[in-house]
């Protein structure tokens, strides 16, 4: 997945279903694939970093952190549903998201989840087997609703 192509829950985005409960509320889970995840590592770069400091400094929000951390969660998600994909999985349950730093000026930012299947009947006689209505998920401040989208 490269920075030019949509992300999940942005428009031309994966619609694949995931959800940070135990379990989609209308459709029946037939098999757990097991844990998938998503893996991004990223530097703010020398020249940003420093403008980024200066802005740490005097207080308030970092913009250039937000962006490079919500660029990242995305990337990472991206990740983590093409994984799942690959097992054959069907939606991801109980995703997180987990950060940590690797070294001086690295990020690093994980999805994961459990990768899933559902039993075709309530696939079938339920709604996302005919669109997905996504999660929320916060971006820029905002809870919004991932795009819909009609088979």
């Amino acid at each position: 997945m490269t920075d030019n192509q949509p992300h999940y829950g942005e428009t031309g985005g994966s619609p694949f279903p995931i959800t940070t409960a135990l379990a989609f509320p209308d459709v029946q889970i037939q098999r757990s694939l097991g844990m998938v995840f998503g893996v991004v590592v990223r530097s703010m770069g020398m020249a940003k970093g420093i403008t980024a400091g200066f802005k740490a400094l005097a207080g308030g929000e970092v913009k250039q952190y937000t962006r490079l951390v919500e660029d990242s969660r995305r990337h990472a998600m991206d990740r983590m549903i093409e994984n799942a994909q690959l097992l054959g999985a069907q939606g991801i349950v109980s995703m997180r998201f987990d950060s940590s730093e690797v070294g001086q000026s690295l990020t690093e930012i994980v999805a994961y989840g459990t990768a899933v299947t559902f039993s075709s009947q309530s696939w079938a006689m339920s709604d996302r087997g005919h669109r997905h209505t996504g999660i929320a998920r916060l971006a820029r401040g905002k809870f919004l609703r991932a795009p819909s989208r009609r088979n």
